[in-house]
Order: structure tokens, then C-alpha cells, then sequence
């Protein structure tokens, strides 16, 4: 009998999985929706519930405590500033976890997990602030060189 073991393994030794989920609430925070298995989804949900309430909170203390887990700059300043602005009001369930079918490689079932009340523009400005910032370097190159 399984009582008492409220989390899930997910077949990862306890080091890789404390990294991976420290990862993925790095990415659900910065991109506010990701794309992953249904397990690890809900899972997630769990800790990125936890981390939104110390934002919420704000103390010095929090910060220690989220930053320690996060180990992110970006992602614990967003946390602390819009975050938990915007979740003032919510007493809880900051996430959903939405059924996105199976995976085409292994017929994993996939799901996304996505911030209540995300902001859409916020999912891939990351990626596309690097990418801006890369042809601009490029550009400043090729002037340079001519």
C-alpha cells in the first residue's frame, strides 16, 4: 500500500526530478503555458502552486525560499512583481492542467499547463526578445565590416 507517498516518481532519481520541476516552473512562469505529459503536468501544478503563493506573500524570507528553488533572476523578479499582482484576489489554483491528446513518438498522454489568467503575449516573448537580439548583433556586424 502506497499511504503516505503523495508524489509521483516518475521513474527519475530524486536529484534529476527536484532539477527538472525547478526547470519546468522556470518555463511555466517565464512562458506562462507549457507543453508537457499529463503526470508531469499535474505534478507541476502542484509546486507551481506553492511558488505563487511565496510571491504572493513577498516577504524577504519568500524570496530567499523561491529564488533558492528557482535559481532564476527573470523568472523570481516576474514572480514577485506581476505574479503576484495579479493573483492578489485568488485564494489558490493559480494552474490548469488541459488534456492535449497523445504523443505521436511513444502515445504518452500530453497535457498543457497553463497559468489562470495568463497574459498571451507572453508565451514565447522570450524567445523572440533572444531572436531580435541576435539579427541586431548581426546587423551591427555587417555595418561594421563594410
Amino acid at each position: 500500500m502506497r499511504h503516505q507517498h503523495g508524489y509521483r516518481k516518475l521513474n527519475r532519481t530524486h536529484s534529476h526530478r527536484k532539477a527538472m520541476f525547478s526547470n519546468m516552473v522556470v518555463a511555466l512562469l517565464c512562458h506562462e503555458q507549457i507543453k508537457t505529459t499529463l503526470p508531469k503536468a499535474k505534478e507541476l501544478r502542484r509546486i507551481a502552486d506553492k511558488i505563487i503563493t511565496l510571491g504572493k506573500r513577498g516577504s524577504l524570507h519568500a524570496r530567499r525560499q523561491a529564488g533558492s528553488y528557482l535559481r532564476d533572476d527573470d523568472a523570481l523578479r516576474k514572480l514577485f512583481e506581476a505574479l503576484a499582482t495579479r493573483y492578489v484576489e485568488r485564494p489558490g489554483g493559480y494552474t490548469r492542467v488541459i488534456k492535449a491528446g497523445f504523443r505521436y513518438g511513444d502515445n504518452a498522454p500530453m497535457a498543457l499547463i497553463e497559468l489562470v489568467d495568463r497574459d498571451p503575449d507572453a508565451k514565447g516573448a522570450e524567445d523572440l526578445a533572444r531572436l531580435e537580439a541576435k539579427l541586431e548583433a548581426e546587423e551591427d556586424v555587417t555595418t561594421t565590416s563594410n
